[in-house]
């Protein structure tokens, strides 16, 4: 997709995030104290990204997650602006800036995707009902 079908797809904050590498201000985003179980997937192409239950939270202000669903889903970029050293995070399918990955998560991964909610959109789990009439 161009940047004129993007534009027309996304919000303003979801494509200033997501393909100007933008950020979104800490604890402003939805997803950041959102624990629904479900599936992260892109806003902008809806691959697969994260799981509900890896998701953490870090008290960064942005939505956390341990692993990403499919170490295929997510490419790595070293990200030098700002003054800081940092490892980019895009979308593997449509190079989506999603945030960043920090080596200061929990065990057993050690990784804290910090992840922008602007660049997410979240799929419910279907609850399967076990109980049986009769």
């Amino acid at each position: 997709m161009n940047d004129e079908k993007y534009r027309n797809k996304l919000t303003p904050e979801q494509f200033e995030v997501t393909r100007l590498k933008g950020t979104e201000q800490p604890f402003t985003g939805k997803y950041d104290n959102f624990f629904e179980d479900g599936t992260y997937i892109c806003i902008c192409c809806e691959q697969t990204l994260f799981s509900s239950e890896n998701k953490f939270n870090s008290g960064c202000g942005w939505p956390s997650f341990s692993k990403t669903s499919d170490e295929n889903s997510i490419n790595e970029n070293e990200d030098l602006s700002h003054g800081m050293q940092r490892i980019e995070v895009t979308c593997s399918n449509c190079n989506a800036h999603l945030g960043h990955v920090f080596n200061d998560g929990p065990n057993p991964t050690g990784l804290r995707y910090c992840i922008n909610s602007a660049s997410l959109d979240f799929k419910k789990s279907i609850q399967k009902n076990n109980s049986s009439i009769g």
